[in-house]
């Protein structure tokens, strides 16, 4: 997905909220937005959201000498879906289709999300979205595809969110691999976030090698990059995988929720819609 030009005050205001998290100085965040602003002026008509986000944040750490500002915060939202995960499990469990709760209480997770400007309360969100029609339901799809695979690569978002991707990872009932940020960026989830998660234990986890907020292949390691093209079924989260993987020639299954007006247009949703799409050659 290209960088639209409703997209530029959005990297602005990134910056603005992750440098005030990062410092008190505001001498500094000034250093940051007056530093902000070349960066956006060069970018290149091709470059995706993510890869912009990528240039940001390392000039977040690189003025603020902060590298993950978001950590209190991560780990707040990671306890708070551990303390749900109990009775979401149990929901699951005592469900008609368990399948299709996981993937609605994963889609739920997805509202954990500090890289746009947007409060939420997660458990008024869960009841929301496990009474929400989805604005794109592939989900026929998504059963058959699991069903024909031997394993899965299940590429996650946010650090919160992980605590519900694991609920999902359960029900798939396939070998997962856990895909992770290689380093912090915005509260994008890490290897340590995972481990926190519980996600050790339901996964493999690994690194694409990325340090943008969204998967690009051409910034990810080799050994991701041959994982992900030999995956028998591919499972992203999130808008910045979405941005990242929506042109990449596989089938990519995408699990989010329509939180910005540019994806929800480029998806033919309204905001606040949530999706399950198969992008890609559908099976």
């Amino acid at each position: 997905m290209k960088t639209f030009l409703d997209c530029y005050p959005c990297f602005l205001d990134q910056a603005l909220r992750a440098g005030r998290m990062a410092t008190g100085d505001e001498s500094k965040v000034r250093e940051l937005m007056d530093r902000v602003g070349p960066i956006l002026h060069g970018i290149p008509p091709e470059y995706s959201p993510p890869e912009t986000g990528d240039l940001i944040y390392r000039m977040v750490a690189e003025v603020t000498g902060v590298k993950d500002p978001f950590e209190r915060s991560k780990k707040e939202h990671i306890a708070k879906a551990l303390d749900l995960y109990p009775e979401l499990n149990k929901l699951i469990g005592q469900s008609r289709d368990p399948l299709l709760t996981a993937v609605r209480l994963a889609v739920a997770g997805n509202v954990i999300d500090l890289g746009i400007k947007r409060s939420f309360r997660l458990e008024e969100e869960i009841r929301k979205v496990l009474r929400q029609d989805f604005a794109i339901f592939h989900f026929r799809e998504f059963r058959q595809s699991l069903e024909e695979a031997r394993s899965v690569l299940y590429i996650g978002d946010n650090a919160g969110e992980s605590v519900f991707d694991r609920l999902l990872i359960g029900e798939l009932r396939k070998p997962v691999t856990y895909v992770v940020r290689e380093v912090p960026v915005i509260n994008d989830v890490t290897r340590g976030d995972a481990v926190a998660s519980g996600l050790a234990r339901e996964a493999e986890i690994i690194s694409s090698g990325t340090t943008a907020p969204g998967t690009i292949l051409r910034l990810c390691r080799p050994e991701f990059i041959k994982r992900f093209h030999d995956a028998d079924m591919i499972i992203a989260k999130g808008q910045g995988n979405y941005e990242g993987l929506s042109d990449c020639g596989r089938t990519v299954f995408f699990l989010l929720m329509a939180k910005c007006r540019v994806i929800a247009a480029d998806l033919g949703v309204q905001e606040n819609d949530i999706v399950l799409k198969a992008a890609g050659k559908i099976p």
